[in-house]
């Protein structure tokens, strides 16, 4: 039982990391609203492959919630029909959630994908939470940090809904990225509390505090970084080239890029004093190697115009980074105790 709830819990966690990924490649490719509706996808649980799918068609049988495009616009059938040999205004309902109405299979299916994963990482979360309830009176921390994902994971579906029905409003694409984030610390702090018994590492409260400050940096700048992409894909809806994405260079750009200079340093003193004082907090190492590509990779995107898949391993690169971090906070703060496990 342990071990399969272990391994449950590491493949969420892996899950979740892919449904980033999936959301960065989402992001790279302007594929966002390559289904304007939600759940489904232009009224379809399968997507469609063609354009001719989505335009409304004489003695056509058209089932409620179908999207057609029609005049540039979404029409949403109101009832179950077949259509005439001329289109009637009245078994249509304009879609009024937002006025977006393209069709490009690529980022239909792109987006498609994308809900996909997150339907699949649902699923071994939603076995978490049932089989976590054998742990309630033998460790219910388990049982509370499964119920709290599975919550975590209900809002994240819904934020997800208002993000296309708002037409990718930026704040709300901060948010949904920050929450998938605070789902991967909630369940590698579940896989931490499965492990066998152990102590936190002793430190002072100086570096406790500078390493609790180093991950709210990272927080902030991956939200920041959330805003000059946001920036990033209005310029490229203007159809500018590569060289111009940054042009004019907005003040948010100027503050991401100086957080990174303050989180190296930050970061750079945690490494040395780990050494110094060897603490054994040996993922500190791994802090600086993803620091040190987040800096390579933010370098080429600014200085040598936005290379093919920088941006979205920029994201991956700083996710990956603050679960890291997460996992020290842990070392550092939880006293992990041993407590009787079923078999």
């Amino acid at each position: 039982m342990d071990t399969i709830f272990k391994k449950l819990t590491v493949i969420s966690i892996i899950l979740i990391y892919l449904i980033i990924v999936a959301g960065a490649v989402v992001r790279m490719t302007g594929s966002g609203m390559g289904c304007p509706d939600w759940p489904k996808c232009f009224g379809y649980y399968i997507p469609p492959t063609s354009e001719s799918q989505i335009q409304w068609k004489p003695e056509h049988l058209y089932k409620q919630g179908t999207i057609v495009i029609k005049n540039e616009e979404l029409r949403l059938a109101k009832e179950n029909f077949t259509s005439t040999s001329q289109y009637q205004e009245d078994n249509w309902l304009p879609y009024t959630k937002h006025d977006y109405a393209e069709f490009n299979v690529w980022h239909t299916w792109i987006e498609y994908i994308n809900r996909l994963v997150t339907v699949l990482s649902g699923l071994p979360i939603l076995l978490l939470f049932i089989l976590s309830f054998r742990y309630l009176k033998t460790n219910k921390r388990i049982t509370q940090l499964a119920i709290i994902t599975v919550l975590a994971m209900a809002f994240q579906a819904w934020l997800g809904k208002i993000v296309v029905d708002t037409n990718l409003a930026p704040v709300r694409i901060t948010v949904h990225m920050l929450v998938a984030f605070l789902i991967a610390a909630i369940l590698i702090m579940m896989l931490y509390e499965q492990q066998p018994e152990r102590k936190k590492v002793e430190v002072s409260k100086t570096f406790k505090s500078i390493l609790v400050f180093s991950i709210i940096l990272t927080f902030i700048q991956v939200a920041m970084g959330t805003q000059v992409r946001q920036y990033v894909d209005e310029q490229v809806k203007l159809a500018l080239s590569k060289s111009e994405w940054l042009t004019p260079t907005p003040v948010i750009f100027y503050v991401h890029r100086s957080f990174s200079v303050l989180i190296v340093l930050v970061n750079a003193w945690l490494f040395l004093q780990n050494r110094k004082l060897s603490l054994g907090l040996t993922k500190l190492n791994w802090v600086m190697f993803l620091i040190a590509l987040e800096v390579i990779t933010g370098i080429a995107m600014y200085y040598l115009d936005f290379p093919f898949l920088t941006q979205p391993l920029h994201l991956v690169i700083a996710s990956l980074l603050f679960g890291i971090q997460f996992y020290l906070l842990l070392q550092v703060f939880y006293n992990r105790k041993q407590s009787v496990l079923l078999t």
